[in-house]
């Protein structure tokens, strides 16, 4: 079987083709659930509709884009709360503390709508359902659960959906590895006007004894980069400036599978390729693992204007002895390194980062190590949590002998020093004029617009009266508020003029397009 893409004509192995069946076998699903959800209209005098509640990472929420894809396909319509859905979606994360609490939380929100309507139907997915305990604790106590399914079995969702919602079965379908990598053939709905999440790859081999990701997304494996130049391809036609290559571990892209396949041969180089690509402005990308950063990646980072000057690059412990217990691949030593040479490479370049306090043995000394290097670093920001541990992973087996409030008064020496690093990094760039690219109206005020720098940067701007009296009628609401759908994924001038600890206040200078 032949494929041609691009002028050149690729041979499908065995397993693309087998992808392929797949896809043809999931699209006359598709059609008889549409056909069904047509028969539910005419039934009921209205679309049959669905809500989904995505928890955790930006894998997730592409995951869940996907899920929409497949129900908007199957002719359901997007709702926007569990109460007047006939279908509830919820996509789990295990990552988080307290992952198990939000989700049975909200399971028992269902279960008394479920009471009061015994119709609706019910869908958990997620990396929380190839955890034997939660889903062993679901089979048992959620009994009105309709149809449980992994991050590796979203293709087959039309299938899955077919035989639990037409046939009325309950089905648990939770593969324990990826079975189809490619994507094109998926339908998908974007959340977003201004950023595109493209996923380049899944899974981790790492194995960091805090983590459970290699465990519940499995090892990695990378698409290849016909199906992902295709999609990016798409999205440029489509008019999205800005995407975000997506993977656990993103720049491990390509490991899987190096010297034996055309084109790229490592994240380096496809980002390079993509980078190429005419109309994308702004090209980011989450998150790297300082493991696979070499001199290559750094130089074209340092090449291409439209990749992002910013790197959310995780650090967890500025301590070598604590970063060997986590099993981590870097030290001090080479951190500090990567950072200096991505410096030097983009000298505007922001880094953020992940900090982990309170890590099994860690002492004071441990700790103050962390600081040091924060303070040699100075990162714009990072997401700090204290140390919890995860079932199923090594580190959860550790000895644990850390006096709470100790670690809380280290969390919050820890936040201190960083917060202090952002605002000092906000408010070096004050004065300046840059270009953000808007993501609608501010949640806490209607009158105030939201974006990014390209850096990564949080812009709240207020529009001036003499832009404002420019504005077409479509710019706002009927309150002469802004209209949120007019501004996404719109670019302007902006002028800062206040720094705050977690984003910069600026006013719009000239609105591009």
């Amino acid at each position: 079987m032949n494929k041609i893409t691009n002028n050149q004509q690729i041979v499908l192995d065995g397993k693309s083709q087998n992808n392929m069946l797949q896809s043809e076998s999931q699209k006359l699903y598709l059609t008889n659930l549409q056909a069904y959800s047509e028969q539910l209209t005419q039934q009921k005098g209205k679309q049959p509709t669905y809500f989904i509640q995505t928890f955790g990472c930006q894998q997730n929420e592409n995951d869940s884009e996907i899920i929409a894809g497949i129900m908007d396909a199957s002719g359901f319509a997007l709702v926007d709360n569990y109460e007047i859905a006939d279908i509830s979606i919820i996509n789990t994360c295990s990552i988080r503390e307290n992952a198990d609490t939000r989700l049975f939380g909200h399971l028992g929100i269902l279960k008394t709508l479920q009471q009061k309507n015994p119709q609706r139907f019910t869908i958990l997915c997620g990396c929380m359902m190839t955890q034997d305990q939660h889903l062993e604790k679901i089979k048992k106590s959620f009994a009105f659960v309709n149809l449980v399914f992994g991050p590796h079995d979203i293709f087959r969702l039309p299938q899955l959906l077919w035989d639990s919602l037409v046939n009325e079965k309950r089905v648990v379908a939770v593969s324990k590895q990826n079975l189809m990598v490619e994507q094109e053939y998926l339908p998908i709905t974007r959340s977003r006007k201004f950023r595109a999440l493209v996923s380049i790859m899944y899974g981790c081999n790492n194995f960091c004894t805090f983590c459970i990701v290699p465990y519940t997304r499995g090892r990695e494996l990378s698409r290849s980069f016909t199906s992902i130049y295709q999609e990016i391809i798409g999205l440029a036609k489509d008019g999205y400036t800005e995407i975000m290559l997506l993977g656990q571990n993103v720049n491990a892209w390509g490991k899987d599978f190096r010297g034996i396949v055309e084109g790229p041969k490592n994240f380096a180089e496809l980002l390079e390729t993509v980078a190429q690509i005419d109309g994308l402005k702004r090209i980011r990308y989450m998150s790297p693992n300082p493991r696979d950063i070499d001199q290559q990646l750094i130089e074209i980072i340092g090449k291409y204007e439209n990749i992002e000057p910013h790197m959310h690059l995780p650090l967890q412990s500025g301590s070598d002895r604590i970063l060997k217990l986590m099993h981590r691949r870097h030290n001090r030593a080479r951190y500090l390194e990567i950072v200096q040479q991505l410096r030097m490479a983009r000298p505007e370049i922001s880094i953020t980062t992940d900090i982990i306090v309170g890590f099994p043995s860690e002492t004071e000394q441990d700790f103050a190590d962390t600081l040091d290097l924060m303070r040699q670093v100075k990162f714009d920001s990072a997401f700090t949590f204290i140390y919890s541990p995860r079932e199923g992973t090594p580190a959860a087996e550790y000895e644990y002998d850390l006096d709470r409030q100790v670690i809380n008064q280290r969390f919050e020496r820890l936040v201190e020093l960083q917060n202090m690093h952002s605002l000092e990094a906000n408010q070096k760039v004050i004065g300046q004029t840059v270009e953000v690219l808007l993501e609608g109206v501010s949640h806490g005020d209607s009158d105030i617009l939201t974006g990014r720098t390209a850096d990564f940067k949080l812009i709240n701007l207020a529009v001036p009266e003499d832009i404002r009296e420019k504005l077409p009628a479509d710019a706002f609401n009927d309150q002469n508020t802004l209209n949120s759908d007019y501004f996404e994924a719109k670019y302007c001038l902006v002028e800062l003029i206040k720094a705050k600890t977690f984003s910069i206040e600026g006013v719009m200078k000239q609105l591009i397009c």
